[in-house]
């Protein structure tokens, strides 16, 4: 005898179950349904497994740890957004566990550089400087979900490589 349906807080759009996988996968498991601020939630959700993956596999590992997000997220979102009939709803995070995944990558077990990687990361997805808008604003669907967050990591993973040579420090790729 089936209970029930949970509806989190938060709310999903009317048709949307949040058992369904790909609802699953582009809350995280419902972390984009936590109130206020879903994105850095996300965010947050993401930097446990980008540093489990660094310390058993290293950083190429993260790397493609972040890919099979963003594959996972271009399934999910495509599914998702189908369903709902939004275009870019807040509690979609998986791009921003991805994109976090791989802003990481290069700043290996380094506690101090790891921290950057998450604060520019959101800096850059907040602000979204050029391209980022544009991404944003011009690719449909599920890649204008994930591309533009896939730009925020690679302007913040670009930032912690700078971090090191200005220190003088050897970096996660070393």
């Amino acid at each position: 005898m089936a209970g029930p349906a949970l509806k989190p807080s938060r709310g999903l759009p009317d048709g949307v179950s949040f058992w369904h996988p790909a609802t699953l996968a582009v809350t995280w498991f419902g972390v984009g349904l936590l109130p206020k601020v879903p994105g850095t939630w996300g965010s947050l959700a993401a930097l446990p497994l980008a540093w489990f993956v660094a310390e058993r596999y290293g950083p190429w590992a993260v790397i493609a740890f972040g890919g099979a997000l963003f594959a996972l997220g271009m399934w999910g979102a495509t599914v998702y957004l189908r369903k709902s009939r939004t275009q870019d709803p807040g509690e979609i995070v998986i791009d921003e566990v991805a994109a976090q995944v791989l802003a990481c990558a290069p700043a290996g077990l380094d506690p101090v550089a790891f921290s950057l990687a998450f604060v520019l990361f959101r800096v850059f997805d907040i602000m979204k400087p050029w391209p980022i808008n544009v991404l944003e604003r011009k690719l449909p669907g599920a890649l204008g979900v994930m591309a533009d967050d896939v730009a925020a990591a690679l302007y913040a993973a670009a930032m912690v490589e700078i971090y090191f040579v200005v220190l003088g420090r050897p970096h996660g790729f070393v």
